[in-house]
């Protein structure tokens, strides 16, 4: 790849990553209610769910899912439903009083719940399948390793993109600690928020092919 396609992917990927999407809802959400530890936790899961469609990608699984509607449709309903028990546990549990302290297990399953819903996600396949192959040079050789390269690159501004939304969305619940009930009504409202996005996924529709 010359200088200034890679120039160009770097351009169109740190766009792309800091502009607001599921990823960025999803672990705003799960920040505004669990905290900052549950927001990195979110995020570092995020990352792993989309290293494992980087792979996917490379080694051409992805493919073969997105060109099978009942593939495709299995994993979408799979990540919807996930999403949405996840929303409606984080409403329920936003009834009871906040509690400031994220324990060690309580982090761990932060950052599975976040590997789960990117990895359940199709459209972060169809993503990758659609971005990153515009930037590999066929003359380069080893275009899988290509496809994981530059995933890798996508995935970390991606990291970087909602490490940034977490800070800001601690900051903003660090604000509201005096104030118990609307925390509650934040965290009710952030389960409401990721139990939306399940539903937007249900909706997704596969990729007409090519």
């Amino acid at each position: 790849m010359s200088g200034t396609q890679f120039s160009l992917f770097l351009a169109a990927a740190l766009i792309i990553a800091f502009v607001p999407g599921p990823g960025i809802f999803y672990v705003a959400a799960r920040t505004l209610s669990g905290g900052r530890k549950t927001g990195i936790a979110s995020t570092l899961g995020t990352a792993l769910g989309g290293l494992v469609h980087v792979i996917a990608g490379a080694l051409g699984v992805s493919a073969i899912i997105l060109a099978s509607a009942e593939l495709f449709t299995v994993l979408k309903l799979a990540g919807a439903l996930y999403l949405i028990w996840l929303g409606i546990r984080t409403f329920r549990e936003g009834r009871h009083a906040m509690v400031e302290a994220i324990s060690p297990a309580g982090a761990r399953q932060a950052f599975r719940e976040g590997v789960l819903v990117e990895a359940l996600n199709p459209k972060t396949a169809a993503f990758f399948l659609a971005f990153i192959p515009q930037f590999i040079d066929p003359a380069g050789g080893h275009p899988a390793l290509q496809f994981i390269a530059l995933g890798l690159i996508s995935v970390l501004l991606n990291t970087l993109a909602d490490v940034v939304v977490v800070m800001m969305a601690a900051t903003a619940r660090a604000g509201l600690v005096r104030r118990p009930f609307i925390v509650q009504r934040l965290r009710q409202g952030s389960g409401l928020f990721i139990a939306g996005l399940g539903v937007s996924l249900a909706l997704v529709r596969r990729p007409a092919a090519s």
